[in-house]
Order: C-alpha cells, then sequence, then structure tokens
C-alpha cells in the first residue's frame, strides 16, 4: 500500500520550488521506491537544519542551502550532491564536473540500498 506524501514547498534565496506536491512525483512508482524516499526522509531528518520540498521533477534538501537532490526515476531514486572535490567510492551511480563543482550520483531502488556507506556519503553532502 502506497503511503501519502507530505507536501512541502521550500523557499530558498533568491529561488522559490514550484507548487508540486512531493507525492506526485511518485505517481506510477512502485511502494519500493516510496519507502526509499522514506527513509532518506527519517535518516536525514535529525540533521539540522533540514527541510525539504518539491520541484519540477525532484525532491530538493535543503540546509544552509540545497545540499540533496532526490529524482524519482522509473525504477531508481537518483540522489545528487555537491562537493569542491571529486569522491571515490562504487557507490557513485556517475560523478560529473558542474562549473567547477563536482555532482555525486547515487542511485537506489530500495531503502536496504541505504547502507552505511550511502548515509555517510550522505552526510558528506550535508555537512559541504
Amino acid at each position: 500500500m502506497k503511503r501519502e506524501l507530505n507536501d512541502v514547498v521550500i523557499i530558498g534565496a533568491g529561488h522559490t520550488c514550484s507548487q508540486t506536491e512531493i507525492g506526485e512525483l511518485f505517481k506510477n512508482k512502485s511502494d519500493e521506491l516510496v519507502l526509499a524516499f522514506d527513509a532518506i526522509i527519517n535518516l536525514t531528518e535529525p540533521w539540522k537544519p533540514n527541510t525539504s520540498g518539491a520541484a519540477k521533477h525532484s525532491i530538493v534538501f535543503h540546509s544552509k542551502r540545497a545540499w540533496l537532490i532526490v529524482k524519482p526515476m522509473k525504477s531508481e531514486l537518483d540522489l545528487k550532491f555537491y562537493l569542491d572535490t571529486e569522491l571515490e567510492s562504487e557507490v557513485f551511480k556517475k560523478v560529473t564536473d558542474f562549473f567547477g563543482k563536482y555532482a555525486h550520483h547515487i542511485r537506489i531502488k530500495n531503502e536496504q540500498d541505504l547502507n552505511k556507506e550511502v548515509v555517510d556519503l550522505l552526510r558528506i553532502g550535508f555537512d559541504y
């Protein structure tokens, strides 16, 4: 059974995300993806300050600035965070240079994919 996701809209410095509801981004997605996203929310909730809200095709997490972008895909969640340096890990689907910063992409299919290494890498992205 799919669970409803909260609708949170974030407003950042000079940026307003669309009025898309988070639940809309998970229409026709598997329950596993919904539960994986729920696990991300639960794992990162204690990290303060930390808010999230829906953009047009993704969910953006903010601390002092955007630190994580979660894009629900057909059968995976793409988790992306930026750093000044490129990290190396087999967990990354890809790392791309983006105007002097490195976009680190992790793909997960279910909440079991949120292992300790993935959580530790997300924390590095949060602390950046």
